[in-house]
Formats: structure tokens, sequence, C-alpha cells
């Protein structure tokens, strides 16, 4: 009984952990893409106005995952 709660326990804080690291990356990866698009949307030609579009293909998924981990960490707080 002992060793199924504390095995419960330990996988709880791994997983808990883990998902922190990976929101982490997930936020910075964001900062990064949105940086790049102001950067080529600021540039001339048609090349930059490519990659411009291009890039919301990954800020547009990455920024809903800010926004739920936003959320789950304000219910967090509130709980």
């Amino acid at each position: 009984m002992i060793s199924t709660v504390t095995t419960s326990t330990v996988s709880t804080v791994t997983t808990a952990a883990l998902a922190g690291s990976v929101a982490l990356i997930g936020i910075l990866v964001l900062l990064v893409l949105l940086v790049q698009k102001e950067l080529s949307s600021a540039a001339a030609g048609t090349r930059f106005e490519s990659l411009s579009k291009a890039l919301n293909i990954g800020i547009v998924p990455l920024m809903i995952a800010f926004v739920m981990v936003v959320v789950a960490r304000v219910a967090e707080v509130l709980r």
C-alpha cells in the first residue's frame, strides 16, 4: 500500500515538473517567433512578406497553448 502511494506521488511530481518545463519552452519559442514576425514584417520585399505569413503557422497554435497555460495557472492560484 505504501509503495503504491509513494510511486503515485513521485509520478505526479515528475509529471508536474515536466509540464512546467514544456510550457516554458513553448513560451520561449512563441516569443522568438513573434520577434521574427515583427522583424520580417518591417523589412521590404516579397520574401519577407512570405516569411511573415508563414510564421503564423507556428504562432497560432503556440498562442492557443499560451492562453491555456495562463488560464491553468490563474485557476491554480485562485483555487
